[in-house]
């Protein structure tokens, strides 16, 4: 990460529709064995390359291999029935009906090293790997067995720091975990939430991060943000405690979103992966606006620490929408380095 303001994703991007259904969270596959498991490796090697194209500085593998950021790794755990299925509030705004831990949680084998692995050897560029994080993974179940909220973020921690150290060993340079529950349970982020998290991370050599937004651009997400009023202010019940914590990066919503830009002053000596791009529409941002979003964020945050970045996945978009809005995200990012460079 040694170019000034190096661009980077959130986390997903769009399936070819060989692949999978288009523009849908939880598509189901449309391969079966090892034809799936090729074409998924086809669809790395496409989403680098898009990536590359758009001039993206640090990469990922757009989670191309998993139908969704959060249950994909819970699906490779002991201890979780994903045919027993209880209704539960997801992020304290919208039901679902989700798989439940009837036992012990455990990770009998790596759930994305392989493709860490692969990918790897496909580029020398940085390499960003994104893991759901503690709390949101329990926000996303049903939990017959722990009974406490608490109890079972912390196992789920010691789980996910086997899968990132094995990440690490494979050549990821950053490791993310995604916790967009931290927008919605502030008085347990604070308590014990960014605690678990650092359990996650802990003993990591390589680059960590935590990204924190406002969801996809799916209707319940949307529907919510409409609640909100005229400005948001979540991130500044727990920008003060990520700031004294030995998480790296913050990954945060900027771009068309109503969170006051001068918040991320409570970040200073963090790196911040600021979103430039909206992804709950599916207009393109010009260079211009993305440049305006990122001379905002200097007002706050130093230029050796920025990161040009997305709000969020980009899996439900279009993939001519996703692939344009990222080369945007490259040039507006060119303008202010340039700018900053003289």
């Amino acid at each position: 990460m040694k170019r000034l303001l190096p661009t980077s994703t959130a986390g997903s991007l769009p399936k070819p529709a060989w692949l999978a259904q288009p523009e849908t969270l939880w598509s189901p596959w449309r391969l079966r064995g090892d034809v799936l498991k090729d074409g998924k490796q086809d669809a790395l090697l496409l989403s680098l390359m898009e990536q590359q194209q758009a001039d993206i500085d640090i990469v990922g593998d757009g989670e191309q291999t998993r139908q969704h950021f959060v249950t994909t790794f819970i699906e490779h755990l002991d201890g979780v029935d994903f045919d027993r299925r209880e209704t539960v509030k997801i992020r304290d705004r919208y039901d679902a009906k989700v798989p439940t831990v009837v036992g012990a949680v455990s990770r009998p084998r790596s759930v994305f090293v392989e493709d860490a692995r692969f990918l790897r050897q496909q580029t020398e560029q940085p390499l960003k790997w994104a893991l759901p994080g503690p709390m949101t993974m329990i926000d996303t179940l049903y939990d017959a067995h722990y009974k406490s909220r608490e109890k079972l973020a912390w196992e789920f921690a010691g789980i996910l720091n086997q899968e990132a150290r094995e990440l690490q060993a494979a050549g990821v340079d950053i490791i993310q975990f995604d916790e967009p529950a931290f927008n919605v349970f502030f008085d347990e982020v604070n308590d014990w939430g960014i605690a678990t998290l650092e359990r996650a991370m802990e003993g990591l050599t390589c680059e960590t991060a935590v990204h924190i937004c406002y969801g996809y651009g799916i209707k319940a997400n949307t529907d919510w943000k409409k609640t909100l009023g005229n400005e948001w202010r979540q991130y500044e019940y727990i920008f003060p405690k990520l700031q004294r914590s030995s998480i790296d990066i913050i990954s945060l919503e900027c771009q068309n979103s109503r969170v006051p830009m001068e918040l991320l002053e409570m970040l200073r000596g963090k790196k911040v992966m600021v979103g430039a791009i909206d992804v709950a529409n599916h207009s393109i941002e010009t260079p211009e606006e993305v440049a305006n979003t990122l001379r905002k964020a200097l007002q706050f945050v130093d230029a050796d620490k920025l990161c040009p970045c997305t709000n969020c996945g980009m899996a439900p978009l279009p993939r001519q929408v996703a692939r344009t809005k990222l080369k945007a995200l490259s040039a507006g990012a060119d303008i202010v380095r340039r700018e900053l460079l003289g």
